[in-house]
């Protein structure tokens, strides 16, 4: 595969087949566990090179029992369910991680499905010993409803905009779905913050801390299952971006240092000020350009008695090119040119068609800003009153 922007990147090749351990920490994942082992399974990988660890984390419903059911059925294969009581992601990662053979440690979410040509993709990039972890590309599995399809544009745009900071070392999370890394590391920088809400950004954080090469590639994909709706999806993302701005504030000593070049001067301030810039576009730009004018005309319908077709009759008799704002609509249409860009070439580098995502792409555009302002407005509300929530 060579995906060209500025560089290339080539398809490596290794004569090495090191071993893995893949570590599937699962809290009630009955409806997917099943498939997500026999997408490990399926890898084009040597079954004698494969540890897999399913961590059943004091799950309520039968998780455990699929997993005994599943690994009966897969013979030859190296696959250990670890039963513990709930202790949250992290304690789940750590006992793995204790108990992990492999020179390669690799993190599953217990809803993601790999493809079966990761292992052969990933693993060449270890040839340069400065990399620590590698990761692919996340899609969305089958997106149905609307908020999963808003979604997968989303996913497509985060990894082709990880990709290019990839290449200046600015990357600040390494995600559940099959982050790969060298299992001497994680245990050096002893493994994973069992107290943290999102601990996959917290080990990018840490890996980033102590001068650590993390590769974005494109090459290869996880699908992941997607919140179905808004609901599902404010609390997943509640977690995240909460995680996030905590993270980022425990870490606030790598901000505007330049010994961690881009990544210290530019990307993790960039990150810890979305939160800023949510807050100024909902209260500022929704109150002036679409609240603010949304009630004066209600008021100036109440001097008509709501005579609604008089007065669309008079604004347009009273229409002139001068009343438009030339300067706002020129921004508006540079920030279009600019936003269809970005999504041309996200659909084109991760190997996905734009033509059937159009009105996916189109609603991405016009609504997704404000779905993510309002969340972050729960998030910075939930910190204020010290609302913390688990795994």
């Amino acid at each position: 595969v060579y995906l060209d922007y500025g560089t290339k990147e080539q398809s490596l090749k290794t004569e090495k087949n090191s071993s893995v351990t893949i570590a599937i920490p699962a809290y009630n994942e009955e409806e997917s566990i099943a498939a997500t082992i026999d997408a490990v399974t399926a890898l084009d990988y040597p079954k004698d090179k494969l540890e897999i660890l399913v961590i059943n984390d004091g799950s309520k419903d039968n998780t455990a029992k699929i997993v005994e059911s599943v690994v009966k059925n897969k013979e030859g294969y190296n696959i250990l369910l670890i039963n513990q009581e709930n202790g949250g992601k992290g304690s789940a990662m750590n006992n793995a991680l204790r108990q992990a053979k492999g020179e390669f440690f690799i993190s599953l979410d217990a809803d993601s499905y790999v493809r079966s040509d990761a292992l052969r993709v990933i693993m060449p990039y270890f040839d340069n010993e400065e990399v620590s972890c590698v990761l692919p590309v996340i899609k969305v599995k089958n997106p149905r409803t609307l908020m999963q399809k808003l979604q997968y544009v989303e996913y497509l745009v985060n990894f082709f905009y990880k990709k290019l900071m990839s290449r200046l070392d600015c990357i600040h999370v390494t995600p559940g779905p099959f982050s790969v890394y060298r299992t001497e590391i994680l245990r050096k920088l002893g493994g994973y913050d069992e107290n943290n809400l999102t601990e996959d950004l917290e080990m990018a954080l840490r890996l980033q801390k102590y001068h650590y090469k993390i590769e974005q590639i494109l090459g290869t994909e996880v699908l992941t299952d997607a919140p179905e709706n808004f609901k599902a999806f404010y609390k997943q993302r509640n977690r995240w971006y909460k995680g996030s701005l905590i993270n980022v504030w425990n870490y606030r000593n790598i901000l505007f240092n330049r010994s961690y070049g881009e990544f210290g001067m530019f990307h993790l301030p960039a990150a810890f000020s979305v939160a800023l810039i949510a807050i100024v576009y909902v209260t500022y730009i929704l109150s002036k350009y679409i609240f603010k004018p949304a009630l004066n005309y209600l008021n100036d319908l109440s001097y008509i008695n709501f005579n609604v077709p008089f007065a669309i009759s008079k604004s347009f008799e009273q229409f002139s090119l001068l009343d438009l704002n030339y300067m706002i609509m020129f921004l508006g249409l540079a920030i279009i040119t600019i936003s269809l860009i970005v999504l041309k070439n996200a659909f084109k580098f991760t190997q996905e068609r734009m033509r059937t995502a159009l009105f996916s792409s189109s609603l991405f555009l016009i609504f997704y800003p404000t779905v993510l302002a309002i969340t972050w407005l729960g998030v910075i509300f939930d910190l204020v009153r010290g609302k913390r929530q688990k795994w």
